[in-house]
């Protein structure tokens, strides 16, 4: 597994290439372990989706719990 101060870089550069690309970039690129990945607004959900990786695997709170249904 990475260091935290790893994938807390990781994460602070993904989250800034996804307030870019919510702000009106066309297309950011984000690089990790040597490999880079860009990302445009039809593949917003990729980069969302790799946020959301990073944050678990820093223990950190991700979205919201599912409600169960009540009958």
């Amino acid at each position: 597994m990475a260091d935290d101060a790893i994938l807390q870089a990781r994460l602070d550069e993904a989250e800034g290439a996804l307030h870019q690309l919510m702000t009106g970039s066309q297309v950011v690129a984000v690089g990790y372990d040597g490999d880079r990945q860009e990302y445009s607004r039809a593949n917003e959900a990729g980069l969302r989706r790799y946020i959301r990786s990073l944050k678990r695997q820093l223990g950190q709170a991700v979205g919201t719990r599912s409600r169960r249904v009540i009958y």
